[in-house]
């Protein structure tokens, strides 16, 4: 029996950095969204949220503005939160727990992970979610 375990965790080792090699062109699709972000929001930093609108004569074009510019935070704040999850990732990529569901301990699809890079659940817990979130509205 004990010949029979010590095989069985080679490969599995072996296969976990066979993994890291495929999620490297993930990992490189994150950094550059990452980086894109990044330079997106210093230019939105740099330049203000809405640079000159501040003294306009009409209301319903301050107003509009204003709807603008609380568009922008929102959009700001979301990729704020997407900021964090890319780090998440590629922190999961380093440590070699990317593509492994948190919710069932299961592996992630390569396909749901190229499509969603970000996610931490397979198929199935996220589609058991959405329903349970879809009981409680």
């Amino acid at each position: 029996m004990g010949n029979k375990t010590k095989p069985q965790h080679k490969p599995k080792g072996k296969a976990k950095k066979e993994k890291k090699g495929i999620y490297d062109d993930i990992k490189k699709e994150l950094e550059k969204q990452k980086t894109a972000l990044l330079a997106e929001a210093g230019e939105i930093i740099s330049s203000g949220l809405n640079p000159g609108t501040e003294n306009l004569p009409d209301l319903s074009d301050q107003a509009s503005a204003e709807i603008d510019q609380n568009f922008t935070i929102r959009l700001k704040e979301r990729e704020q939160k997407l900021l964090k999850k890319i780090d998440e990732a590629i922190d999961r990529i380093v440590d070699g727990t990317f593509g492994v569901c948190e919710s069932c301990g299961g592996e992630i699809s390569l396909q749901r992970l190229n499509a969603r890079p970000v996610t931490t659940l397979c198929i199935s817990c996220k589609t058991e979610q959405e329903k349970e979130e879809m009981i409680r509205r």
